[in-house]
Parts: C-alpha cells; structure tokens; sequence
C-alpha cells in the first residue's frame, strides 16, 4: 500500500452522486457509514442556508477498502447520492441521448464564479458544464474523506475543531482557549458561534442581506489540538506545513484568505510582539510562552496548538443578480440565478476542519509510516519517547 496519503473527487452537481477516493490510510482503522454522516450532516447546517439543504440528506456509502468495520489498507471509494438527482436525470444524463430534446442552455455568467472562464478555458457554451463541478456541492466528498482522517488522528490523541468568529461587520474577539471551554454552545449554535449576544447580531445581518436579495461573508477559525512536534519540514518549500495547510484551506470555494497564528497582524508589530519565547522545563521539556505562531516554525509543527483562520467571501449567486453579458447574443443581461445560500460560513468551518485534517493526518503518515495502524502507532511511540528522553 502507499503511506502517501491523498484523494480525488468526482462528480456533479445535480448529478448521480459525488464520489472520493481516499488513499493512504492504513489497515485496522476502525471506522464506520455513522461516523461519516456526522460530520456530513454537520455540513448541512447553519443560518443562512439555502433550500438545497431541505432536499439532501447526505448519507454516505462505503463502496471499497473497509471490511467488517477495519480498513484494509487500499484505497478506500465513497459514494453521496444526490437526492436532487431525480428532477435533473434528463438535464444531467452522462449517455447520448437516444432522441433529440431542448433543454435550456445556461450562457449568462454569474459575476464571482467560475462560470466565465471556465467556459471560455474548456470551450463550453453551455456554463451549466462549468457551474455543475465548480459548485460547492462538491465539498461534501471533502468533509467524507477529512472524516476517515480525522478518525485516524482520533487514534493519536489529535482533534480538531471550528468557530465563525465574524459575519459581515459583527465579531466575535473571544480568545480561542475560553471558546473551546463552551465548544458545545457552538456545535450547537447556528452560526457556529459561541457568544450568544454576537451571534444574534450576526443573523439580524443575515436576514438583512436575504431581505435586499444579497449575501455575505465572513471568518471562522480552525483548531487543532495535540499535533506532535516536527510534522512538516522546511527541506522544500512543497514540504512546508503552513504552506500545505493554507493551500487546502484556500481551495475550498470563496475562501479569499488564509492566516496561521497572529497571521496578518504581524505585519503591524514590532519582532518582540511576534515571535514565540522559548522556556524549558524538566520532565516537560521545551515549550512556548505564547502562541502567536499559531504551532508552526519553519514549515514545522511546535507541538503547540495549530491556529488557522481564513475569510469567506460573500457568495456570488444572488437573488438581485449582477449585471452580466450573454456569451451568445453578447447582450448585457441580468446574471443568471440558481439555488444557492445567503450565508455559508459555518458549513465551511466544518469543510475546512475536513481538509486541514486530510493535511495534519497526510503529514503523520509522510513521518511516521506503517502499513498498518498498529505498526504507525508503534513508530509514533518511539518518537514521542524519543523527544521525552533527549529534548
């Protein structure tokens, strides 16, 4: 098997389903449909979403790589159906069809989306081409396979989690430690956000918003909790965590910033308000006095906590559409309108958990190897004695 731990999703839209192939995970991981789903259905919610998220109920079905409960070793395949799929079977068939019919074309691009030039890059004049794979939808497969990592890292002490710290103008600067104390507040909350006051503030904005037919944006954060030291490397610049993770973070659809630790604000401060102190303590060991890196020196986890933040645009489908061009009469048109949210931060909390797990756990397997769980675990133990006993 490949200790290279990686995956590849296909599928529409409104298509069949959307598939993921997870490969790299080892043999003997317990994992189940139901924990999946959790994390599925965790996707589905929040203030703000559309009415696609009262047609699926996203449930996933295990096709290949696991057995009795136990991975197996070999690439493990994923399937969500597309509870939609049924409206849309003639509109998205993959054969030719047997009879000439008319279906609409969709040729007036969305200001903000891929429509545009996805059309022009892969010669569609129909952007439904373009729109189907581009949407969002697809992160579903993301959050399936971000699942079966996080059940890995589970097996290493290693969670994660997320909050919405800001919708719009409206903020929430509560520090990440004292949020986590009240972390089922905000799985429970709506909008992901753990201060009750705020996040009332937050859906008056929203609501304001679907009432003028526009949407917002907004940023949430990423944390994750008991990262050994030394995942990564600073050897390459491909090898760099920071670099790996922001990427990931990056590619999720609207995300327009990504921010690790003080992030930005570093920029504003002088060297000394920056950089994370070095104490050392007997039976501890070496450890930081602060944070501010957010885990990660020189592309390399410190062993502290990993802080990721990033901002969300707002999405580009809106009720009052943009002006936009015809690609065929080249008119000025009003920009074409689908289902879609009027907010979709706190999802993509959730989606962003999936990816930086994929990332924490790729860069486990890249350190620490085994074909098997239980050889992985052995090689973990050693280096984490290793650190205990020279460091």
């Amino acid at each position: 098997m490949s200790t290279i731990l990686r995956y590849l999703t296909s599928g529409e839209s409104h298509g069949k389903g959307i598939f993921v192939i997870l490969e790299g995970i080892p043999s003997g991981l317990r994992i189940q449909e139901e924990y999946i789903n959790k994390q599925l259905k965790r996707r589905q919610v929040g203030y703000g979403r559309g009415e696609r998220m009262r047609i699926e109920k996203d449930r996933v079905e295990i096709l290949s790589g696991v057995r009795f409960g136990k991975t197996l070793g070999s690439p493990i395949s994923l399937f969500i159906p597309n509870l939609d799929f049924k409206n849309w079977e003639k509109l998205m068939m993959a054969k030719e069809p047997e009879e000439e019919h008319s279906f609409p074309l969709f040729t007036k691009p969305r200001p903000g989306h891929a429509d545009l030039v996805g059309g022009i890059k892969y010669n569609f004049l129909d952007l439904r081409n373009v729109l189907e794979r581009a949407s969002a939808r697809e992160t579903v497969a993301r959050v399936a396979a971000g699942a079966v990592c996080r059940r890995l890292l589970e097996e290493f002490g290693i969670s994660i989690f997320s909050r919405v710290i800001q919708i719009g103008e409206e903020k929430d600067n509560t520090d990440w430690q004292k949020a986590l104390k009240n972390y089922e507040r905000i799985e429970a909350s709506s909008l992901r956000c753990g201060n009750e006051k705020i996040e009332e503030r937050m859906k008056e904005l929203i609501d304001k918003a679907k009432e003028k037919g526009d949407t917002l944006g907004g940023v949430f954060e990423v944390v994750v909790l008991g990262v050994p030291p030394g995942l990564g490397s600073y050897i390459q610049w491909d090898l760099k965590l920071d670099a790996r993770l922001a990427f990931a973070v990056m590619s999720i659809q609207a995300i327009v910033g990504v921010e690790i630790g003080m992030g930005f604000k570093c920029a504003f401060c002088f060297g000394s308000e920056v950089q994370d102190e070095i104490g050392y303590t007997e039976g501890k060991g070496f450890y930081r006095f602060t944070n501010r890196c957010g885990g990660i020196e020189g592309g390399m986890t410190t062993g502290e906590p990993v802080i990721i933040r990033a901002a969300m645009k707002p999405i580009s489908t809106l009720a009052r559409p943009l002006r936009s061009v015809d690609i065929l009469s080249k008119k000025e048109v009003k920009a074409a309108k689908e289902r879609s949210d009027v907010c979709a931060v706190p999802a993509a909390s959730v989606i962003a958990e999936a990816v930086v797990g994929v990332e924490i756990a790729r860069a486990m397997r890249e350190k620490f190897g085994g074909d098997s769980l239980e050889e992985m675990k052995r090689n973990y133990n050693s280096y984490m004695e290793y650190i205990r006993e020279k460091w």
